[in-house]
């Protein structure tokens, strides 16, 4: 009987476990680059220890063990380089993890989730689950369920290996959107002169129709998504699906709007991403899209809205540049400062890709540690001990 609720209660566990949006698989090469580099950091810690003269105890305490000399080294040894090591380990190397981001701000609308959703699975590699999650800053309690695939780590070849289900870019997505961020209006000198032109031209027969001082007034294109933008990732390519509305109009000072067209979008998107240094990029590209009519003040652009040849140039010229003004920035990746992605590789999946790559060090781990060090940390150096339940000899191994 304990048996059977032992498995059920693993069962109900298991139920309510949450599924990671983003893994990171630190592999043995990339274990082996921070133990040399932490070496390195201990080695210049211990060159600042200054040794007592121990050669006035050694005479008198020859052949005596370690109750002369010898036990006058093991003191010094014990009072000088363990409480060095221990402080680098404990509070020194401690404020380098501090800089690796766990729930931060992308910008001034949307934050990144980056909690451990489990403790690391050590092994010859270091597997770790994040919860890898977008959310408004003004709603810091909302979520989105992970109904997406789990993402899977199988490779070892690189150094890290980084893996981002559809749950991650759907949650980055549906963040903005509820943030008020996924629409645009471009009025006057904001509209790129070309598109301007363009628009005007397609819209001539119209516009020559209305009176003389609206004909040469500013023109206004809105766009806005009406649903959450969803992403789906396949091996052949990662696409976007955006549902929007967009208005075309004239705006004649002190007067109101004059609408030449109101049309539904389905676009899809292409989304190409890369790593630069520990920022996750998107670069986006209209792949297809369908422009549907929704309403018009305009009789005769009612059939087809916006002319053929200003329908792709409208998108082309005046949203997608806007669009990856946004997403170029980038979300940085749960690594701590100074280490950086060299040489990546992304390849996907279905449901989830991964971004292989190298780790440099852009900087040396004594300046990063320096740059974080407490400001007391200078001070307590000089006094810092293992705790004093533990023998220090101990505590520095």
């Amino acid at each position: 009987m304990a048996l059977f609720r032992a498995l059920f209660l693993a069962l109900l566990a298991g139920a309510h476990a949450e599924l990671p949006g983003c893994k990171i698989r630190v592999t043995s090469k990339a274990l082996e680059l921070v133990k040399q580099e932490g070496l390195r950091f201990l080695e210049q810690e211990l060159e600042n220890i200054s040794i007592p003269d121990l050669r006035g105890r050694e005479v008198g305490g020859q052949g005596r063990g370690l109750g002369g000399g010898g036990g006058a080294l093991t003191l010094a040894l014990t009072s000088q380089i363990c409480p060095v090591l221990y402080h680098a380990g404990m509070v020194l190397l401690n404020s380098l993890l501090d800089t690796v981001p766990v729930r931060s701000s992308v910008d001034e609308l949307v934050g990144i989730d980056y909690s451990l959703l489990k403790d690391p699975v050590a092994s010859s590699n270091l597997d770790m689950d994040f919860r890898g999650a977008f959310f408004p800053l003004a709603e810091g309690n909302w979520s989105l369920p992970n109904q997406a695939v789990e993402p899977q780590l199988q490779e070892e070849e690189r150094m890290v290996y980084v893996a981002f289900s559809e749950f991650f870019f759907d949650t980055a997505m549906e963040s903005y959107f509820r943030a008020g961020a996924l629409r645009l209006s471009l009025v006057g000198d904001k509209v790129p002169h070309d598109l301007d032109m363009l628009l005007r031209a397609s819209y001539f027969g119209s516009i020559v129709l209305l009176s003389p001082a609206v004909i040469d007034s500013p023109l206004k294109l809105e766009l806005r998504v009406t649903a959450p933008p969803r992403c789906t990732i396949k091996p052949s390519g990662t696409t976007i699906s955006v549902t929007a509305s967009v208005t075309i109009a004239m705006v004649p000072p002190n007067q109101p709007e004059v609408q030449l067209s109101s049309m539904i979008m389905d676009a899809r998107l292409s989304a190409k991403m890369a790593l630069r240094g520990k920022v996750l990029r998107t670069q986006l590209d209209l792949r297809r899209f369908r422009i549907y009519s929704n309403q018009s003040a305009l009789e005769s652009l009612a059939p087809r809205q916006a002319p053929p040849t200003c329908r792709p140039a409208m998108l082309q010229i005046g949203v997608m540049p806007l669009l990856n003004e946004r997403t170029w920035h980038g979300v940085q990746i749960p690594l701590p400062e100074g280490i950086d992605f060299v040489r990546e590789v992304v390849t996907n999946h279905v449901g989830f890709l991964t971004i292989g790559a190298d780790l440099h060090f852009a900087k040396g781990l004594r300046e990063v540690i320096e740059k974080n060090r407490p400001a007391n940390a200078r001070d307590v150096q000089a006094t810092s001990a293992p705790p004093a339940s533990t023998p220090a000899s101990t505590a520095a191994v």
